[in-house]
């Protein structure tokens, strides 16, 4: 990830004018390792957010919203005493390395001024946000240090705070981009791009990459090779890096093609040519919004429903194993007409048999030419008692097969229904999806409720979007949530939507009454294409009918409807569309 020494710089004149003007208003934990600061000044309000994630470690500041734990963590509550009403003085960096120091001014219980810090440190998986009091002691951290994690450094309640050890490398600000130039060729044998990282503090790898596109242009080169036109080269893009920095920058996306956010950087890249595409934002905060905005959603929602991917698994594999097992005893249970035969056989010959013999040997005449057929015979037994122990044996695989054709369709229901709360689970993205599908697996009797202990569900509304021609779509959210809007609230005019033989929302065109033009057929069922499973297919069939032809068989499980009369298009799940219609 390319927030760099650099980058950070930058964003943090960005967030300069805060200082002094700004008090802490409300902190918020919204995820584990991430804090979202509410701020009040005379120009607005604002939110400061800082994550240590070891995936999307950052600072600043955000427009997105942020679902917050019903019970605030206990740093989040420290904070809270600490920093509640404290002025925001200012944003100061470790040379170009990525740790921030913010600033407070506020004041304790008695009434005297404190001055305590947040120390942000951004360096991946040992990110961290550390909170200290005016002297430097650390008050507490958002990962807590032991020495059994390192020897080195420690970062725990009421030990004093120490940087990281620091690297032996050049800040291009300050020492420019000759004195760069210098140490890179001291390092001959290393290619142009891992001679930049070693001798500049503070860039990116997308930075290095740059330089070393610019340096060497047919490819790879090593700082030996360069020569005299390669090092003039050189010393000139570093001079323009210097100057693009110190006039700041250009905040850039790097996209795939396919549009998907690859990396973030202080200057547009050009190495990447056609491969990718590139996108510019005006400010910082803006660029780290919009790249983080689906990685931030998808690690909150995976911390909090961990307990219900194990569960939901556990459930598919055990269901799994089971149908697995019946359907062997199934196959087994279909060879029974040969114990009735066998029964038979030994009936019409009781009187060339005796007692005490282990084997029969009879014409087995439900064949032509009749074919000898051994039988093996329980000694103990008479041969009247061995005939009727291959009846016995018949009338219990008959049972068996019933019961296991009976068994095995419920395991395969079951399965098709915890693939569907699966399915709504992976596409949850806020607390409310999530205690709605804790409900319904509780109701269902896949879920223990604690006693006292669970919150009552937040109560979750369909999503809303409004097609190109007015007409109101409502998109279930859960299977409960599903089975409410089809079967209960849905007018027999209404006009449903589903994917074909996929998991998915149920998706509902409200009429009125009236007919709906062919536009906003297609953009529900685009809307169900893209709440489904099959969201990332390129064409996805959807079928849809007039809720008159939707039916809930009794007992079925949540979410599971049949229809009739209903006709099928085939579409592509385009986000972008969606979001267009999706009523804020």
């Amino acid at each position: 990830m390319a927030i760099d020494g650099i980058f950070l710089h930058l964003l943090l004149q960005e967030l300069a004018p805060l200082a002094g003007d700004a008090r802490v208003d409300r902190v918020h934990q919204p995820a584990r390792e991430t804090l979202l600061l509410a701020l009040r000044s005379r120009s607005g309000n604002k939110r400061l957010l800082l994550s240590a994630s070891p995936q999307t470690p950052r600072i600043q500041l955000t427009e997105s919203n942020y679902e917050n734990p019903g019970t605030p963590p206990m740093f989040c509550m420290l904070l809270r005493k600490h920093l509640s009403g404290a002025r925001l003085m200012g944003f100061s960096q470790v040379e170009r390395d990525r740790i921030v120091r913010i600033g407070f001014e506020g004041r304790n219980d008695f009434g005297d001024i404190t001055h305590p810090k947040l120390v942000v440190e951004i360096m991946g998986r040992h990110s961290n946000i550390i909170l200290t009091d005016g002297e430097g002691r650390i008050l507490d951290a958002i990962k807590r240090i032991d020495p059994s994690m390192s020897s080195v450094r420690q970062v725990l309640p009421n030990l004093p705070y120490t940087l990281p050890p620091m690297q032996e490398k050049l800040d291009l600000l300050t020492a420019g981009g000759d004195a760069i130039c210098t140490r890179m060729l001291q390092t001959p044998e290393l290619p142009v791009e891992k001679a930049a990282m070693a001798a500049m503090m503070g860039i990116s790898p997308v930075v290095a990459g740059e330089i070393a596109a610019y340096v060497s242009r047919s490819g790879p080169t090593a700082m030996g090779s360069l020569g005299k036109e390669g090092e003039e080269r050189l010393r000139f893009f570093l001079q323009q890096l210097k100057e693009k920095a110190e006039n700041g920058g250009q905040p850039a996306m790097v996209l795939t093609r396919e549009g998907l956010p690859k990396d973030v950087s202080f200057i547009v890249p050009g190495q990447y040519g056609q491969q990718m595409a590139t996108r510019t934002y005006p400010s910082y905060s803006a660029l780290l919004d919009a790249f983080y905005a689906q990685k931030d959603l998808s690690e909150r929602m995976k911390q909090r429903s961990g307990d219900l991917f194990r569960l939901l698994s556990n459930l598919s594999e055990r269901t799994e194993r089971r149908l697995q097992h019946q359907r062997e005893e199934l196959q087994q249970s279909q060879d029974r007409d040969r114990l009735r035969i066998q029964g038979d056989l030994l009936n019409a010959n009781l009187y060339r048999l005796r007692k005490g013999e282990t084997l029969a040997r009879l014409e087995n005449f439900y064949e032509p030419q009749a074919p000898i057929l051994e039988i093996p015979l329980d000694a103990r037994l008479t041969p009247a008692q061995n005939a009727q122990r291959y009846y016995a044996e018949y009338r219990k695989a008959d049972t068996a097969e019933k019961m296991l054709r009976r068994l095995i369709e419920e395991g395969e229901s079951d399965y098709a229904y915890l693939d569907t709360v699966m399915d709504n689970l992976l596409r949850a993205v806020s607390e409310a999806e999530l205690d709605a599908i804790r409900e319904e697996l509780a109701k269902g009797g896949y879920l223990r409720r604690r006693a006292g202990k669970d919150k009552k569900p937040q109560r979750l509304l369909p999503d809303r979007y409004r097609s190109s021609d007015g007409f109101l779509i409502l998109r279930g959210r859960s299977n409960l949530q599903n089975d409410q809007l089809t079967m209960r609230e849905a007018r027999k005019n209404d006009i449903w939507f589903h994917t074909q033989n996929i998991p998915g929302s149920h998706v509902l065109i409200v009429t009125g009454g009236e007919k709906v033009p062919d536009r906003t057929l297609e953009e529900a069922a685009i809307i169900a294409a893209y709440h489904s499973k099959a969201k990332a297919a390129a064409l996805v069939p959807v079928d849809y009918t007039e809720i008159r032809n939707v039916r809930k068989p009794a007992g079925a499980k949540p979410g599971f409807v049949l229809y009739v009369n209903y006709k099928t298009a085939v579409v592509t799940p385009e986000e972008e569309r969606v979001l267009t219609l999706q009523e804020k």
